[in-house]
């Protein structure tokens, strides 16, 4: 997982283990989920249990056990539409200079 919010991986990484290794013994996913993020949360600090869930899910996607995007695919993505972004304004710009210079463009 890579690291893209305010908590480190290596709590990410704990807390998806702890709940697909403990789930079993719980009534459900969410009650395991729930379970983890009280016990990983400082007073006032630490994960909700929906963010337990949301690294859940994404781990789930990464290992092929879910449809979706992985956390590559979306990191490839973020970087693409970047990219994109940065391409556009580049283009933006010379066309802009093209028309200053008096250039005609298509």
């Amino acid at each position: 997982m890579s690291s893209s919010g305010k908590y480190p991986d290596d709590l990410r990484e704990r807390a998806v283990r702890m709940v697909l290794d403990h789930g079993h013994e719980y009534g459900s996913q969410w009650e395991a989920i729930c379970s983890v993020a009280e016990k990983l949360a400082v007073p006032g600090r630490g994960p909700k249990a929906e963010t337990v869930r949301l690294w859940v899910r994404q781990a789930e996607r990464d290992a092929g056990r879910r449809p979706g995007a992985t956390t590559e695919e979306l990191a490839e993505l973020k970087r693409l539409k970047r990219e994109n972004a940065e391409l556009r304004r580049a283009n933006d710009i010379l066309k802009a200079a093209a028309t200053f210079f008096g250039v005609v463009s298509s």
